[in-house]
């Protein structure tokens, strides 16, 4: 079992903000801001791609509720959502980051750098592969 798991089950005890028939939000104990809420889906899912379908709408209807709640709480400006699949995935559980911003906070843009592609040949065999790789998908 895993410690998201735990939580739901009342194992591990967590500061819930909110909770549904589906879905888990509480506070972050590693916070990036105070008010940091992870948001996971009650049954063991690891990442955004295992999500079941009918469980997409659900999901992201509590995360936009809690992106619009979040900064009324706590005098924020805005949030900024996040999650992570597999890489920087700290717990193998989906969780989405709803995280309170104001402007001016110290935290800018994404944590990572950026790279540019080598060529406009670049940009079109990576849209190309994307695309093919979306085709086959939905085959």
């Amino acid at each position: 079992m895993c410690i998201f798991c735990d939580i739901v089950s009342g194992a591990i005890t967590a500061e819930k903000v909110y909770e549904d028939e589906l879905a888990l939000a509480f506070l972050d104990i590693r916070p990036v801001f105070p008010g940091h809420v992870l948001l996971i889906p009650k049954a063991h899912v690891e990442t955004f791609p295992d999500l079941p379908d009918a469980s997409i709408a659900p999901l992201f209807a509590t995360a936009r509720m809690l992106a619009r709640a979040i900064p009324v709480a706590l005098d924020a400006d805005g949030t900024f959502v996040a999650m992570n699949n597999v890489v920087s995935q700290s717990v193998p559980h989906l969780h989405v980051h709803v995280v309170p911003r104001r402007r001016k906070d110290g935290l800018r843009g994404f944590f990572w750098p950026r790279n540019s592609y080598d060529s406009a040949e670049h940009v079109e065999s990576v849209a190309n592969a994307i695309r093919a790789a979306i085709s086959a998908e939905r085959a």
